[in-house]
């Protein structure tokens, strides 16, 4: 998963450890240069050039700040030693489908971690990339990062939780999976299919609940999904069900009539969470819909599907500093047990090749 920005990253990093190095090497030679030439007092300096040193000295620039930095063990790494490698960095975040802006929040981040910065030559070359990387991926991607099953053990039950997105993205399999993901912590749901929009709804959904054991709760279609998740709501108060699942029609941020069903699904049932469902594999344009649609009706999270055929991870890596809302789940897979916690420390390890 997201090997394509694994490779990436790799690639800028032993970039950046070379530059660092030649840096090092570079500031060494400058030392020993220094060793081997007289000093202004051997030489019979005058007083005035004496202070002339010191003076150059005082303001940070000349030969003796160099002697100092390597006499403390310590090596200044400029901006202009990685600006090629920085300029590398963005165009490959680009091309893995990393949103512009975001990936320039990365690369501000990264010259923050390395750039002005006097470090000790102890510190290796390969650590100090690593920590810049992943300090910058640490605040990009945490961003409004909450713990899922915390908020439900905290929420009064039953849970609500509403899915919305686009059409086909595989927002009923997704809800398939959340209802496996509770019946394995102990949790008991009911489905709610609110997509009456669709031909073929209430069978796909009545597929899932039937393999899973679960009750669905579905209306003709064409019928009023806010009154099909409110019948939910109360069947599951009625009989001590602990998480309402409610699927709704794929729509487009501009499908006005779809966008009013929403508005009136949340006036009639005030679900505790809404989640986002898009593909990882839509890259940019998932991100795109994320940021539209939080607009139009705001959501608490993100689960993004496909994840395991997704090389480049812009997805993962740009919706919560675009939207404000964290990625809490990929799907990995095919079957119900196919769903994964989005931890981004985790991600993180893993793209910097960390055990």
């Amino acid at each position: 998963m997201f090997d394509g920005l694994k490779d990436k990253l790799d690639s800028f990093r032993k970039d950046a450890e070379a530059v660092a190095e030649e840096k090092a090497e570079a500031e060494t030679e400058s030392e020993s240069e220094l060793n081997d030439r007289p000093t202004p007092a051997a030489e019979g300096a005058s007083a005035g050039e004496s202070e002339a040193t010191d003076a150059s000295d005082n303001d940070g620039s000349g030969w003796l700040t160099s002697a100092k930095a390597y006499a403390t063990g310590q090596v200044v790494i400029e901006d202009s030693d990685l600006e090629e490698s920085l300029w590398d960095l963005e165009m490959a975040l680009v091309e893995s489908d990393v949103e512009m802006n975001v990936a320039e929040a990365i690369l501000d981040r990264v010259r923050d971690e390395l750039v002005g910065e006097t470090r000790k030559q102890v510190d290796t070359t390969a650590g100090l990339v690593r920590e810049a990387l992943q300090q910058a991926l640490v605040e990009v991607i945490s961003v409004g990062q909450f713990d899922f099953d915390e908020r439900v053990a905290e929420t009064e039950h039953p849970v609500t939780i509403v899915f919305t997105g686009v059409n086909g993205v595989g927002k009923t399999t997704t809800i398939a999976k959340l209802a496996r993901y509770f019946e394995n912590r102990g949790l008991s749901t009911v489905l709610a299919n609110g997509d009456t929009y669709r031909a073929g709804a209430n069978e796909q959904i009545k597929e899932h609940a039937d393999v899973l054991g679960t009750k669905l709760i579905a209306h003709d279609q064409g019928g009023d999904p806010a009154a099909v998740v409110y019948d939910a709501v109360e069947y599951a108060e009625a009989n001590d069900i602990d998480v309402v699942l409610g699927d709704t029609a794929g729509r487009l941020h501009t499908s006005n009539d779809l966008m009013e069903q929403l508005a009136k699904l949340n006036r009639v049932v005030d679900p505790d969470m809404t989640l986002f469902v898009d593909e990882a594999v839509a890259g940019q344009d998932a991100v795109r819909r994320a940021e539209e649609f939080n607009d139009a009706a705001a959501f608490d999270g993100v689960v993004l599907t496909k994840a395991d055929a997704d090389s480049q991870g812009g997805a993962a890596i740009s919706i919560a500093q675009v939207t404000g809302k964290p990625v809490l789940f990929l799907g990995t897979g095919q079957e119900y047990d196919d769903l994964r916690t989005f931890a981004p420390e985790e991600l993180i390890a893993d793209l910097l090749g960390e055990e």
